[in-house]
């Protein structure tokens, strides 16, 4: 069966725009701040609390995602995102954008997609044969790296010339176009037009889940199990802690800043076009491997975040600066499809928008405490000191995960996907089995006609 179905298609250009309204939106909210007479410490605290409400809402976004038509949350997330973003836009343009004004958005942003990340990743594999799934999570990052470049490239450019309100008027528009190709892609999954032969409930694009009233603590209690049961998803989330918060810190918080005060924004939005486009190439290799230890080796390439940390924090030249942040990309999208293919292959249907869930929150949780901090530790110790410590941060977390053997043992390209309990546990039956699929089921538009923001 041909990756491309009408339902991946559609999902994967929804993506590709909800990621250039989403990789924009920080450089333009940023350097927003910035033009208000902000410091690198209001810069933190701005997207900052994007980040608390995205921790804050993250577990019971994946109970909802096991529970409601996938496709339906996101197009709820990407209308969202467009009014959100449509509305401050013009506040900014208007001169009216305090510090209050420009943190809500931050704060609403986060909550909405604490809602979609879960649904947005758990959705790929209900869309192509398993056999496909590396493919087509690399095309799928691909596409949402191609809208990345454009993002970040616009956003630093249109905060040059003409002003970040206007970028935040431009990503309400591709949020919109978002959610009309979210709606077409649920329309193909219901259809039977993304359905995958072979894979019983899935193969109408649907997902068992519980059936009757919510219980959503023991549904997270569930998702835990499974989170936890599986040494090496919560090793490598641990390293992510730290490698996200570093990174947060570093480019999203002290990068502007160097910019502002060496090479300016213009050649800013440029350097941060030069990851997304090492991520695009990086996607075209990691398409055509057949690693079968992908998750060894995208575990240990992730060190490679510590380059663009160094090239700050010395007196570089753009073109370095830029050279070490395309590394940084390939590294990315190495890493990115080992990890989603990892847990396509191994977590149950049922149970995959939870565990993202988990991922998600222990991926993000420190962000808030990297953004936040960034600043202040730059003023105390110097913005050099800062960048370096953050390099020796990424270099010890990711020897420390690489030192788990389950980590080193994970295979991938079975074949298959969602087969199974966790190590050592095998035999143990699938709670989902049996149940109710609700990507398939249901009126158009879904319950409630609503859902949450794109992040993913």
């Amino acid at each position: 069966m041909t990756v491309l179905t009408p339902a991946f298609r559609r999902l994967v250009l929804a993506r590709s725009l909800s990621w250039f309204g989403n990789s924009m939106a920080p450089v333009v909210l940023a350097f927003a701040v910035l033009d208000a007479g902000g410091s690198a410490v209001e810069v933190g605290l701005v997207v900052g609390v994007r980040s608390v409400c995205n921790v804050v809402l993250l577990l019971f976004g994946g109970v909802l995602a096991d529970r409601l038509p996938r496709a339906l949350v996101l197009q709820g997330a990407a209308l969202l995102a467009a009014l959100v973003q449509g509305t401050v836009g013009a506040a900014v343009l208007a001169g009216r954008s305090p510090l209050g004004v420009l943190m809500l958005l931050g704060a609403v942003q986060g909550a909405a997609s604490a809602v979609s990340v879960p649904a947005s990743s758990a959705l790929i594999p209900l869309t192509v044969s398993a056999g496909a799934l590396r493919r087509a999570n690399a095309l799928s990052r691909m596409g949402m790296n191609t809208g990345m470049i454009a993002g970040t490239s616009l956003g630093g450019l249109l905060a040059a010339v003409v002003g970040p309100g206007w970028g935040m008027v431009l990503d309400a528009v591709a949020f919109l176009a978002a959610a009309v190709g979210y709606r077409l892609a649920g329309r193909a999954l219901r259809s039977g037009r993304g359905g995958v032969p072979g894979r019983g409930a899935a193969s109408s694009g649907a997902v068992p889940v519980p059936v009757g009233p919510a219980r959503p603590w023991h549904e997270l209690r569930e998702g835990w199990r499974e989170f936890a049961s599986r040494t090496w998803v919560w090793v490598v989330v641990a390293q992510f802690f730290v490698v996200n918060a570093v990174a947060a810190g570093g480019v999203q918080v002290l990068g502007p800043t160097v910019a502002d005060a060496t090479f300016g924004r213009t050649a800013w939005g440029l350097v941060l076009a030069a990851q997304m486009a090492g991520a695009l190439a990086g996607g075209l290799l990691v398409a055509r491997s057949r690693a079968r230890h992908a998750l060894r080796i995208g575990v240990a390439v992730v060190a490679l975040d510590a380059l663009p940390l160094l090239a700050l924090a010395q007196p570089a030249e753009v073109w370095l600066l830029s050279a070490a942040m395309f590394i940084n990309g390939i590294a990315i999208e190495q890493f990115g499809v080992a990890w989603d293919v990892s847990l396509q292959e191994n977590v149950p249907p049922a149970r995959l928008a939870r565990v993202y869930s988990y991922d998600a929150l222990g991926s993000t949780l420190a962000l808030p405490v990297g953004e936040m901090a960034a600043g202040p530790l730059a003023e105390r110790f110097g913005t050099r000191a800062a960048l370096l410590g953050g390099v020796l941060l990424v270099v010890v977390a990711t020897a420390a995960a690489l030192s788990s053997r389950e980590v080193r043992g994970l295979t991938t390209g079975t074949g298959s996907t969602g087969s199974g309990a966790a190590p050592g546990a095998k035999g143990v039956p699938d709670p989902g089995a049996g149940r109710e699929p609700p990507d398939a089921a249901g009126t158009e538009g879904g319950p409630g006609g609503g859902a949450v923001l794109p992040g993913g």
